[in-house]
């Protein structure tokens, strides 16, 4: 019971939360549900009532959860477009309906990210497939510490200077680095 009350007060907590943003703008809203970061899950019920409001158009989705993102694809519809948020889960999200990804991924590999979804589109599922199968250790790595921290060193380490993460974050560690740098060469071979 006590679950089930704090669900429910997630949702209207969220719902009013949403609402009032929706009021401040006339531009469109994306959700963002990343639970590992925020402690808080956007349900599909709660997906479902924010659709109807006009201007929440879509959601960034990174629950990890594939069930749950065919749900909120099955309750919504057209009324709420699903992004992927998790780079490991593009063409599985792309599959249900999702237009495409919020990627860290893309920051590093922005052409290969975009083909990933591209290929899929043009019905080359099989090479979207092959694309998203091999980029996953890359992925994994660059979540091997707090982000941005990987992504910053992952842009140093193929030639962009774009310096060290501010704190609170500090520079990546050593073994760190050496996944990554390893996770970048495999990449590129």
């Amino acid at each position: 019971m006590l679950l089930h009350t704090i669900i429910k007060q997630h949702k209207h907590g969220l719902v009013a939360h949403y609402s009032e943003i929706s009021k401040e703008t006339s531009l469109p809203i994306i959700l963002y549900s990343v639970p590992s970061r925020t402690g808080v899950n956007i349900t599909p019920d709660t997906c479902l009532e924010l659709s109807k409001i006009p201007n929440i158009v879509a959601i960034k989705e990174a629950s990890g959860n594939i069930s749950q993102i065919a749900e909120i694809a099955e309750k919504c519809g057209d009324n709420l477009h699903i992004f992927s948020g998790n780079d490991d889960q593009i063409v599985p999200i792309l599959s249900l309906g999702g237009l495409g990804v919020i990627s860290v991924l893309s920051n590093v590999y922005p052409k290969n990210t975009h083909n990933i979804v591209m290929d899929f589109f043009n019905g080359n599922v099989e090479k979207s497939r092959v694309a998203q199968l091999k980029a996953l250790p890359l992925i994994k790595a660059l979540f091997c510490e707090v982000n941005p921290i990987p992504v910053k060193a992952a842009l140093n380490m193929v030639g962009y200077n774009v310096g060290l993460p501010r704190l609170p974050l500090i520079e990546m560690s050593e073994p760190g680095k050496e996944k990554l740098k390893k996770a970048l060469e495999d990449y590129n071979k």
